[in-house]
């Protein structure tokens, strides 16, 4: 049977941690969803043909991809959600906001392991939700909150490092 389980797994050590160190999006391109997996890596252009943008984050980010598979229909697939929190409010970070809004994008996670994931390779991930929010107490986050989900027929992919050569990131520092 094709479906048959190929190897088990022994229990890894205590070395990995959690959290999410920077994300990196790309507008949609057809390019990136053509790209086929190398033993379930995605080598992602290194020749400046796509235009990542990196956002530097701490805290409070993270990335979940919920598993739905329903005998009765013969089908799976994947959502996978990025919940990502940018500090301080500035100008230029709400513009760009805005544009990824009303469009859908590639998004590469970068975690503390150094692991990188690819969401959203064949049909994009959109936001679907976020706020800006200026907190009520001086503790309060004073920033921008995303949600993106993507919805595809297999998890998130490994992927190598994004280049982000080209590109000049916002300062929102005042």
């Amino acid at each position: 049977m094709a479906c048959a389980v190929t190897k088990g797994r022994s229990l890894p050590c205590k070395s990995s941690v959690g959290g999410l160190k920077n994300v990196y999006i790309l507008d949609y391109s057809p390019a990136i969803a053509a790209l086929s997996d190398s033993s379930g890596t995605i080598t992602l252009p290194s020749d400046g043909s796509a235009e990542f943008f990196k956002y530097e984050i701490k805290g409070n980010s993270s990335l979940e991809t919920a598993v739905t598979s329903s005998r009765e229909n013969g089908t799976t697939f994947y959502e996978t959600t990025l919940n990502l929190t940018l500090t301080t409010i500035d100008v230029a970070t709400q513009e760009e906001i805005k544009l990824l809004n009303r469009g859908r994008a590639h998004y590469v996670v970068e975690d503390y392991n150094g692991n990188y994931f690819l969401i959203g390779k064949d049909n994009g991930a959109e936001i679907n939700s976020g706020t800006i929010v200026t907190g009520a107490a001086m503790g309060d986050l004073s920033g921008f909150t995303l949600v993106a989900s993507a919805q595809e027929t297999a998890p998130p992919f490994f992927a190598t490092a994004p280049d982000v050569s080209s590109t000049t990131p916002i300062d929102p520092n005042p």
